[in-house]
């Protein structure tokens, strides 16, 4: 079920058996796997990958040029970005083009989770099975099965494949 609502470019592929609810955006060359949940109100930039039985809640942005693996979580109101040092302008006060300047993207391995309001910082890649509590700011790399959070993210200890804390 995809409603009437969403924008899909042309060039983008769906994969079989995925809903995508209402007033959701996404862009040229997005590949998103089978299965998938995609929330209301969610932009997917141009050339983003999805695995397969992603879930991205409601009002998550997920920026070129993201990679998220398979049975990957997002919490609503994430925000995935591509830029580490934003800038609107050039120091000569011209207005950047996308030739000024080089977007790396975040990559979230397999059944990883994210909380709602996590906001994962341009180049980060979260593990497998890692689990960013909510509200948190990602700004390194987060190892499989880790558990994070605050501001910045910080490791509170280890989980299992059901997100539970591991002794």
């Amino acid at each position: 079920m995809i409603d009437k609502t969403v924008l899909i470019h042309s060039s983008a592929k769906i994969g079989v058996g995925t809903v995508i609810w209402g007033l959701t955006q996404i862009r040229e060359g997005v590949v998103i796997g089978e299965g998938c949940i995609i929330g209301r109100n969610v932009y997917i930039d141009k050339g983003v990958i999805i695995g397969n039985r992603v879930k991205i809640q409601n009002n998550s942005l997920i920026y070129y040029p993201a990679v998220i693996g398979e049975g990957v979580f997002i919490g609503p109101g994430a925000i995935l970005t591509n830029d580490k040092y934003p800038r609107s302008v050039t120091p000569k006060g011209d207005l950047k083009s996308s030739d000024s300047w080089k977007a790396k993207g975040v990559v979230i391995e397999e059944g990883a989770s994210v909380g709602a309001g996590v906001v994962v910082i341009a180049g980060v890649k979260i593990g497998k099975w890692a689990l960013v509590g909510a509200g948190a700011v990602v700004t390194k790399n987060v190892p499989e099965y880790t558990l994070v959070a605050g501001n910045p993210a910080r490791i509170l200890g280890k989980v299992d494949k059901f997100g539970k804390r591991r002794k």
